[in-house]
Order: structure tokens, then C-alpha cells, then sequence
């Protein structure tokens, strides 16, 4: 018996969807073999707060009935889809998100009903294909690569699941240990007009053709760019200061049909075992976004990444926290307008010092803070430090 076109690619599709239950955690806590040198420990506490896959207790598989009703709603959906929709969205869900693939526009008023829940068409494939433990359309977030960004009331909506990233979910910070955040502080002797890792103490290590430092940022007049990138191994910086003018960008090791800052071009001298194995780890890495609230950092790797920002935590906190991305989340790393609250405090004292609250840092796969052996970023293999042009 010959099957269709249509038929296969469904078959395929759902033989794509995204593993459940105790698999995918293992998948999302980004370490397998922690008894490994370096491993990270797994608890979410302390220097490595952040969002977790799911809220839902692990389990066992789903059951036979459940597993069923589930496959009968996927290919009632897939198959109103037109082969090029489908096509569309095997190559999204192969390739898991690395390469360009267009919007699957659906009427934004389907929904589907699943058990007692009605799902809506977006969330429903967010399900399928990414996260099984999805409830509601409040826990994503659409990309701007997506034609559906911004729009409140479109007729047609997305349901590209990888048009798509799960909003990250803040601990609590701690209680207030001191009036101002004395970590934002850069030493009084480093020009501003330079950016130099707060932990490092400086920059070095510029590439051939590059623009130096004090070309980047000492422009009094210059808007061009929203910020600029260095990224790190451990206390070296590596290649030159990464300009971005575009509102968006990726910054990645290896992404298939990648355009922005590609880590893997970059020379490095650094021989450490260490990080070698976790450059290569970066693999699609993160998008940076500035939307009209802040910016966006999405995590498109494998593995977690590690954010520590002026904005994300309570000012009055002595020790800012490192927050845990896990794969396929979002969070908001840095607002300006809590920036520029941060920036004017009224006292005269803390108003003489730089100030660096324009500055978020991002570890990839290693976390730092008091729960890791390494107790500052500049101890992270591969990390990056996102410079804010705050004029």
C-alpha cells in the first residue's frame, strides 16, 4: 500500500515529538555523568537560582489511553495542514530551531481540546514537539523572528513551536542586606570609556582588524550601537569588542544557518581541557533581543546558561544572584528603567563612583556563586559580558 506525501511527513513529525517524563528533565539539567570533574551540582539554590522545565512532578510514562488520545488530536491538527506547512514544520522540528524556518500561520480562534483542558493551537504543538509539560499560553513567549510579535488580535497566529520560547520564572530574592549593591562598582582607577569585566580587572586580546575598546564606546555622540559583547575564557578576553546594531543577535558556537557573533571563528590559546569541551557545548547558543521592555536573552543550546544582572533582583541587595536558564527559556536579563532608578541614587557618595549597572554577564553550561566551586565568573570557561549603551 503506498502512502502520500502528506501521510509520511505526519508519520514523521509525530515520531519528532518531544520525549516526556523523566527523559526530558535529564535532557534539560544539562549535565549527564556529574560525578565528572567540574560537574555542576543540580540543586537550584544560592549562586545558581533560576527557571525550571516544569512544575510537575516526574513520573512514569503517560498512560496508553492518554498517549492515544494525544496522537489522534496531533494528526486531526497536522492534517489540515497544506504539505508545504507541514514541510515547513518537520524542518523546524528536526532541526530544533537552528535553522530558518517560516511562521505556520493558523486561524487564532482554533483551539483543541485535550482531556478537560482546551489548548490553543500554538501551545498544543508547544506541547507535542518541545515541552509535554506546557499548560498555558501566559508560560511562552513569542520571538521577534516571528510574524505574530507584537500583534495583540491577529486573525492568523503562529504555531511554529520554535517560534516560540518558555518565559523563565524568578526565585525570590533574598532579604536586603545593604542600601546599595556595592558589586555594581568598577575600581575608581578604570576608564569608563573601556569596558573591563568587573572581576577581571580589565580587557586584553584584540583580533587583527578589530575595533579597539576606546573606539567602541568613547564616542559621546554615538548611537549606532545598543551594546557591545566580549566574550571570555575564563580571565582572557578573546577576540575583539562585538558591535551590535541590529535589534537582535546570536551568539553562538555552531548554528546552521547562523549570522551574528560566531564563538567558533574565534582564535583561542586557551589549552584547558575544560574549556575546550565546553565551547563545544555552546552549539546554537543565545539570542540577544532588545524589545521595547528590555533586553531578551533566549538559551537555543543544549545545556543551561548562567545570568547575573543589575535588574533582576531586588537593589537593596548586597550580592546579586545567578539566575539558571534551562534550554528553550527565556528571560528578561536587563531593563533600562530600572537601570537608569539603579543610576540615580540620592546619595552624594555612592553618585561618585562608576557605575556599572549597565553590564549583564552570561556563563554558558558552568554556573558560578556559592554553590560552585567557582566563586566569580572569571573562574567560567566560556562566558560573555553584554556591555549597555546607556546614552
Amino acid at each position: 500500500m503506498f502512502r502520500t506525501k502528506r501521510s509520511v511527513l505526519v508519520r514523521r513529525l509525530w515520531r519528532s515529538r518531544a520525549p516526556g517524563g523523566e527523559e526530558e528533565e535529564e535532557a534539560a539539567a544539562g549535565e549527564p555523568g556529574a560525578a565528572a570533574a567540574g560537574a555542576e551540582p543540580r540543586a537550584h539554590l544560592g549562586g545558581g537560582r533560576g527557571c525550571c522545565p516544569g512544575k510537575a512532578a516526574r513520573g512514569g510514562r503517560a498512560a496508553a489511553g492518554a498517549e492515544a488520545e494525544l496522537k489522534a488530536l496531533t494528526h486531526a491538527v497536522l492534517k489540515r495542514l497544506k504539505e508545504r506547512q507541514l514541510e515547513g514544520l518537520l524542518h523546524a522540528v528536526e532541526s530544533r530551531g537552528g535553522a530558518r524556518t517560516p511562521c505556520l500561520l493558523l486561524p487564532a480562534k482554533a483551539d483543541s481540546r485535550l482531556g478537560q483542558h482546551w489548548y490553543p493551537l500554538p501551545v498544543l504543538l508547544c506541547k507535542v514537539f518541545r515541552w509535554p509539560d506546557l499548560r498555558h499560553c501566559s508560560e511562552v513567549k513569542r520571538l521577534c523572528c516571528c510574524e505574530s510579535y507584537g500583534k495583540a488580535h491577529p486573525e492568523l497566529v503562529c504555531c511554529n513551536p520554535h517560534h516560540l520560547s518558555r518565559l523563565c520564572e524568578l526565585e525570590s530574592p533574598p532579604p536586603p542586606y545593604s542600601r546599595y549593591p556595592m558589586d555594581f562598582l568598577k575600581p575608581t582607577d578604570c576608564p569608563d570609556s573601556v569596558p573591563s569585566s568587573t572581576e577581571t580587572g580589565g580587557t586584553n586580546c584584540l583580533a587583527p582588524g578589530g575595533l579597539s575598546d576606546s573606539q567602541v564606546l568613547q564616542e559621546p555622540g554615538d548611537r549606532s550601537h545598543w551594546c557591545v559583547v566580549a566574550y571570555w575564557e575564563e580571565k582572557t578576553r578573546v577576540g575583539r569588542l562585538y558591535s551590535v546594531q541590529e535589534p537582535s543577535l546570536d551568539i553562538f558556537y555552531d548554528l546552521p544557518q547562523g549570522n551574528g557573533f560566531c564563538l567558533g571563528q574565534l582564535n583561542s590559546d586557551n589549552k584547558s581541557q575544560l574549556v575546550q569541551k565546553v565551547r563545544s557545548k555552546i552549539g546554537y547558543g543565545i539570542q540577544l533581543t532588545k524589545e521595547v521592555d528590555g533586553v531578551w536573552v533566549y538559551n537555543r543550546s543544549s545545556y543551561p546558561i548562567f545570568i547575573k544582572s543589575a535588574t533582576l533582583d531586588n537593589p537593596d541587595s548586597r550580592t546579586l544572584l545567578v539566575h539558571k536558564v534551562f534550554p528553550g527559556f527565556s528571560i528578561k536579563a536587563f531593563d533600562y528603567e530600572k537601570a537608569y532608578s539603579l543610576q540615580r541614587p540620592n546619595d552624594h557618595e555612592f553618585m561618585q563612583q562608576p557605575w556599572t549597572g549597565f553590564t549583564v554577564q552570561i556563563s554558558f553550561v558552568k554556573g558560578w556563586g556559592q554553590c560552585y566551586t567557582r566563586q566569580f565568573i572569571s573562574s567560567c570557561p566560556c562566558w560573555l559580558e553584554v556591555i549597555f549603551n546607556n546614552r
